[in-house]
């Protein structure tokens, strides 16, 4: 078990190493310096643990590895964001990603937002950017989780739009995100009582809210599957807008 001691020397060392790596040398060359040493040593651990990942063929054996992986590097990651100076750091980008695969949305937003604010590179093997990828991923669950009929947090949806909105990304990316953004709210609008709308229409104004994300997504992307459901909203709506004899 790691004792406190070793948790704060690990957060020492990380915020520690992200100085130094973001500190100019004047073209010298970079002192062998213990923080460094320990990055090292992180990113050797972090490729034994991408070769056993890589050695499983099963999505959700992947899954269950990662998320004993992950809170192993928790330390070395919050002395990072400590640290807050944009280095590279190939652990935290990486156990970004981790948190997006496993659904560990908290983790998930405060590291996508560390990577893109001091916009970091994907791993090479990626051929996405880093915003594509939260995107698609996000937007992804989200379809997994309707399709199951499971719930899924609409702020979460909320907050990937909102990060990612100075991002360059396919517009296929963008308009699958738009379309369960607008699929959820219209859901959620939908299942409202008509009775407790209240005066102010809620239940009529997600339902338009909805629509409209759903117009979004097909202006982003012709073929991302959402014109039946706004041909059902634009009925829907039109029967709100007659009023009751």
């Amino acid at each position: 078990m790691i004792t406190p001691a070793q948790r704060h020397y690990a957060r020492q060392m990380a915020a520690r190493a992200a100085v130094e790596a973001s500190t100019p040398r004047n073209g010298a060359e970079a002192r062998v310096t213990a923080a460094a040493s320990e990055y090292e040593l992180q990113r050797a651990r972090l490729g034994v643990d991408l070769r056993r990942l890589s050695e499983i063929q099963s999505i959700d054996r992947k899954i269950e590895l990662k998320r004993e992986l992950v809170p192993g590097y928790a330390d070395w990651v919050l002395g990072v964001l400590g640290a807050d100076t944009g280095a590279a750091d190939d652990v935290l980008v990486q156990v970004m990603i981790w948190s997006f695969d496993i659904g560990d949305w908290d983790a998930a937003l405060r590291l996508g937002g560390y990577v893109l604010r001091h916009h970091l590179d994907m791993p090479s093997r990626f051929e996405s950017t880093a915003g594509t990828f939260m995107v698609d991923t996000a937007a992804d669950a989200a379809a997994k989780a309707r399709k199951i009929g499971e719930a899924f947090p609409l702020e979460l949806l909320f907050s990937i739009e909102e990060l990612t909105a100075d991002e360059d990304m396919p517009d296929q990316a963008r308009a699958k995100l738009l379309k369960e953004i607008g699929l959820l709210v219209a859901e959620q609008a939908e299942a409202m009582d008509p009775a407790a709308d209240g005066p102010a229409g809620a239940r009529k104004a997600g339902m338009a809210s909805g629509l409209e994300y759903l117009r979004k997504a097909l202006a982003k992307n012709s073929t991302v599957g959402v014109q039946k459901d706004i041909a059902r909203l634009e009925r829907e709506l039109k029967k709100l807008a007659v009023p009751e004899s």
